[in-house]
């Protein structure tokens, strides 16, 4: 069953070996998109994606977020220039592979610490896009005309982070089906060590900024399914002292 069928299933219907609905549609073939074109998108779709997110469930529904919507081209460029400059001063902190050797061994010796300390945000991921943006190979927005900056309040119920994660899915599913692309970036958090755009933001408690997504048209058009990977999911399906059932999602 593929998601390029070019038969649709009905929404609210399920039947065995029925094609794709046009939600799981938009879901198996959208795709993070890191080069955009410099046309913006329309406010009234803007709204509609805003739509979407402020639609999303939270916990109790306490809805903690707001939105802050950035397409200034003039402070889109002051945001990233300035989000490079605070990368190439931490990279120069904790680049270990850059400089000569002597260097490169009395750096490694406490960067190994700081790495466990921060073992998500230094993850060799991470760490490899934040070497190529301090080199001037990598932006950190892709050039998007627009960014919907995902403002958490840390007075929401239970995990605020998961809920504005259910929020930003809303937006890029939403996105993707009128035909726009999409990139949650994370490396905001960098303008955030800078007094400036904390001020600009209005960012203080109990407001945090963790995320942000991009949007635009995205240039070239690359949505379609790609490979995940293969998960072996559990299924408890009998007696409390049963063994569960291990079935393989995804071949």
């Amino acid at each position: 069953m593929s998601s390029k069928d070019e038969t649709l299933s009905p929404l609210g219907k399920y039947k065995e070996g029925m094609p794709w609905n046009p939600v799981e549609k938009v879901i198996l073939e959208r795709r993070s998109i890191r080069a955009f074109k410099k046309e913006p998108l329309p406010d009234s779709m803007i709204k509609r994606i805003l739509e979407a997110g402020r639609y999303a469930p939270s916990a109790g529904n306490m809805q903690p977020w707001k939105f802050i919507v950035v397409n200034s081209p003039e402070i889109l460029a002051e945001m990233e220039k300035d989000a490079q400059k605070v990368v190439r001063f931490f990279m120069f902190l904790l680049d270990y592979t850059r400089g000569n050797i002597l260097r490169r061994l009395y750096i490694l010796s406490w960067v190994k610490w700081v790495i466990r300390l921060m073992k998500n945000k230094l993850h060799p991921v991470p760490f490899c896009l934040m070497t190529q943006i301090a080199q001037g190979k990598t932006p950190v927005f892709h050039g998007a005309p627009t960014l919907i900056l995902l403002v958490e309040d840390r007075r929401g119920v239970a995990s605020p982070p998961t809920d504005i994660g259910i929020c930003g899915q809303n937006m890029v599913l939403a996105a993707h089906s009128m035909g726009a692309g999409s990139c949650w970036i994370g490396l905001i958090q960098l303008l955030m060590y800078l007094p400036k755009w904390r001020k600009k933001f209005g960012i203080k408690y109990p407001y945090r900024l963790n995320d942000c997504i991009a949007f635009g048209w995205p240039s070239p058009k690359a949505d379609g399914i790609v490979p995940r990977e293969v998960q072996l999911v559990q299924w408890y399906e009998r007696g409390t002292n049963d063994a569960p059932r291990v079935k393989k999602q995804g071949e």
